[in-house]
């Protein structure tokens, strides 16, 4: 487990975003415009419940959610957590 220092001093150990939760993830896209590292995507579910491209339109999309694509560029700001509204993301402090 790291630890750093913030600026101020402060003990500081980066949480980095390990998943999301489909089932609770609301699709609202909040914790994907706060991310400045391209950490997440956004899919979308059809009707068989599997995961497919959102802007397909041959599919018949029941919803969208946000998946983790891209987490080795997570710095573990923890931004992406604060904004969520539906609590549906794991964070920790495990590097890869």
């Amino acid at each position: 487990m790291a630890e750093f220092l913030t600026r101020g001093g402060t003990p500081w150990t980066p949480e980095y975003l390990l998943a999301i939760n489909a089932e609770t993830c609301i699709g609202c896209g909040r914790c994907f415009k706060v991310c400045t590292r391209g950490v997440m995507e956004l899919m979308g579910i059809n009707d068989d419940g599997e995961m497919c491209d959102p802007f397909d339109d041959d599919e018949d999309i029941v919803r969208k959610v946000m998946t983790v694509s891209n987490s080795g560029d997570c710095i573990g700001c923890g931004s992406c957590a604060k904004v969520c509204g539906a609590s549906c993301q794991t964070h920790g402090n495990e590097a890869l």
